[in-house]
């Protein structure tokens, strides 16, 4: 398998840590701890670059080591009552947490553009 990074955080919302690949939308994996997440992050992102690749979908090249220095992966958005009510809907509907929810949709719309970009 390619050497795709991952970024493994805690959320108060999942009451676990949660593994995410940024180089692929919506892959994610949940752990009590650190180690769980990272051992269960594995199989997560090989059935993501599987199912890609049945669906007959480019599968994203990882990107470089490094390429994230200085940014802590957290940032402030400030949205509409309504915005958050109706994401926090929707999250509820897929089974997910609204910073999941958040994340996938995040990471879909950008990889869409710079695939587009590209």
């Amino acid at each position: 398998m390619h050497h795709y990074p991952v970024e493994i955080f805690w959320s108060e919302e999942d009451e676990g840590f949660i593994a995410v690949f940024p180089d692929l939308p919506g892959c994610s994996a949940w752990g009590e701890t650190e180690e769980d997440a990272l051992k269960a992050s594995q199989p997560a992102a090989a059935a993501w670059i599987e199912a890609c690749r049945v669906a007959g979908n480019p599968v994203p090249a990882p990107s470089r080591p490094g390429d994230e220095q200085g940014y802590s992966g957290r940032f402030v958005l400030r949205v509409p009552k309504r915005l958050h009510a109706d994401l926090s809907r929707d999250a509820k509907a897929q089974g997910v947490s609204l910073n999941q929810y958040l994340l996938y949709l995040l990471t879909e719309r950008h990889t869409e553009r710079r695939a587009v970009a590209h």
